[in-house]
């Protein structure tokens, strides 16, 4: 058969990404990348293929992946069909004993393996795992405070069964990673005295990335990165700037909640983290082995 010239132009394209690839595969050889996966990836079949065949090309250049997922579409679905109600105190939900117990079953059951099955699909090895197992993530209560507009008076919510990791013990992932296995962990943590823990994925993400000292956090969202106020795409931004552009009120609403874990993941010896689009095609890839990267990188 006859080589087209068109064909042999995308060859060759092909070996020269692999070449500049070079540098940056050997910089984070053997490297941490602890990854929380979300939005897009999580409900499209094609995304989800994608970025575990990612994860599994990532593991097979020995950098160490650990993927941490959400899921909270899939749990109002499910309590919805299951008619358990929620209730919202200043729009938070309020996870009751009830709706604890479908949170664990959506995000260790069918999100959980859902990705496991996608990453063994595509010839890696997968396993699946909770803040639960070995103790892995050990939360409190977490506690949010609200200050009343008009009278400046401040009152703690209650959110039920919302944890606040404060302690993590990573050695079950180290075995798992010697043992070439790619954890896949649940947004679901232990109380001291036999609680189950709702715990927001970034934030379950920012503190395994800051218990493994990991090289990156890979924050994986809907949006293209953190914006300036003419709305450009800040590629580069110290903890500093994160400070002042969330005191100017340019940084705000869902992306506080991203920066603040970055934060602390880096003050808790994260080397840096990146908030990126997970929509993009091989977005991971694109941030960890290319010049530019594909979102916003915050150091301290």
């Amino acid at each position: 058969m006859e080589v087209s010239t068109a064909m042999k132009r995308d060859w060759i394209a092909t070996a020269r990404t692999l070449s500049e690839a070079l540098p940056y595969l050997q910089r984070y050889d053997g490297a941490t990348v602890v990854i929380k996966m979300g939005g897009h990836a999580m409900g499209d079949d094609g995304a989800m293929a994608d970025f575990a065949r990612d994860v599994v090309l990532m593991k097979q250049c020995n950098v160490n992946p650990v993927v941490v997922h959400g899921g909270g579409p899939q749990i109002a679905e499910m309590l919805g069909r299951l008619a358990i109600e929620s209730t919202f105190v200043d729009g938070l939900r309020v996870t009751d004993e009830a709706t604890v117990e479908v949170v664990e079953m959506v995000l260790s059951g069918r999100i959980n393996k859902r990705i496991v099955q996608a990453i063994n699909a595509q010839g890696g090895r997968a396993v699946g795992l909770s803040g639960k197992d070995a103790n892995l993530v050990i939360c409190e209560k977490a506690q949010k405070t609200v200050r009343d507009p008009d009278s400046a008076i401040e009152r703690v919510l209650d959110l039920g069964l919302v944890g606040r990791p404060v302690e993590t013990h990573t050695e079950v992932l180290t075995t798992f990673i010697k043992s070439d296995f790619i954890p896949v962990l649940a947004p679901v943590g232990a109380g001291r005295n036999g609680e189950t823990f709702n715990v927001n994925g970034d934030t379950f993400a920012g503190a395994i990335a800051g218990g493994m000292r990991a090289e990156r956090l890979l924050l994986l969202t809907d949006v293209a990165g953190v914006r300036n106020a003419e709305g450009e795409v800040l590629t580069q931004l110290s903890v500093a700037d994160v400070e002042r552009l969330t005191a100017e009120g340019v940084i705000a609403g869902g992306m506080i909640p991203k920066t603040e874990t970055a934060m602390r993941a880096l003050r808790a010896g994260v080397g840096a983290v990146v908030i990126l689009d997970g929509r993009a095609p091989h977005a991971v890839l694109l941030e960890l082995f290319t010049e530019h990267g594909a979102g916003s990188l915050i150091r301290l």
